[in-house]
């Protein structure tokens, strides 16, 4: 049976909180688990669509990019869009990230990281993504992207490389998206290519506004002496709203 229009109407207006109890559930359950060899790392991003080429969103996470112990992560970003392509929009059609149809993505934002066991961080994010179509209806995404780190008084910066290849799925009406993505770092304080990740994950879309991503994390972290591997087990809930 259809959803009525009022019971859209209130999981729409309800869906803020229904993000946050989620997010402190998911945070409570990776600190409980912080102590074990693989981690838990949640994750909720909401997107909000201004006008055709500009959209906001808002994260909040627990992350341990670079090999830095665990740490949350909040913030805002903009992105700035160039037109679509018709042939990234096919191959797209059925993710709710409607920014991969884009070829090219322009992202700026500020994240406050803190951590019980450090100082906290003051992060400039700044990313260039270009969406490529490939064979076989595959969707490449390279992003190019610089963390501007301010910590203690201490100044650091990181450049930052990922690609990812994904393809959707039609299993009768539903169409996951399976994907993997490998990303490197040079960070500042070490002088050279000092991490590398590798991802394996899921998006799944669940009606117009939802979609999960749950995926598998390795970590190789050279900064340091000894080398550090790290594992992970995350999630990320994400919201996308267009503003009529």
């Amino acid at each position: 049976m259809p959803f009525s229009e009022d019971l859209k109407t209130s999981i729409f207006h309800r869906a803020p909180w229904l993000a946050l109890a989620f997010l402190m559930l998911l945070i409570t359950a990776g600190r409980a688990q912080s102590t074990q060899e693989v981690q838990f790392l949640p994750e909720v991003d909401a997107y909000v669509k201004l006008d055709p080429n500009i959209r906001f969103d808002f994260q909040a996470k627990d992350t341990r990019d670079g090999g830095e112990p665990t740490q949350a992560e909040i913030g805002p970003s903009m992105e700035f869009y160039v037109k679509p392509l018709i042939r990234l929009k096919r191959i797209t059609v059925f993710d709710l990230d409607d920014a991969k149809a884009r070829p090219l993505v322009m992202t700026a934002g500020y994240r406050y990281l803190s951590s019980p066991t450090s100082p906290s961080t003051n992060r400039v994010p700044i990313a260039a993504t270009s969406h490529l179509p490939a064979t076989a209806k595959l969707l490449l995404t390279d992003r190019n992207r610089a963390d501007l780190d301010w910590s203690s008084g201490t100044f650091n910066w990181r450049y930052r490389n990922m690609l990812t290849l994904e393809r959707t799925l039609t299993i009768h009406s539903y169409h996951p998206i399976p994907y993997a993505s490998a990303e490197v770092y040079y960070e500042s304080q070490y002088r050279k290519w000092s991490t590398t990740e590798i991802y394996a994950g899921c998006l799944l879309p669940i009606g117009k506004h939802f979609q999960f991503k749950p995926y598998y994390e390795h970590q190789n972290n050279t900064g340091k002496t000894p080398n550090k591997q790290l594992h992970g087990l995350g999630l990320t809930f994400g919201f996308y709203w267009n503003r009529k």
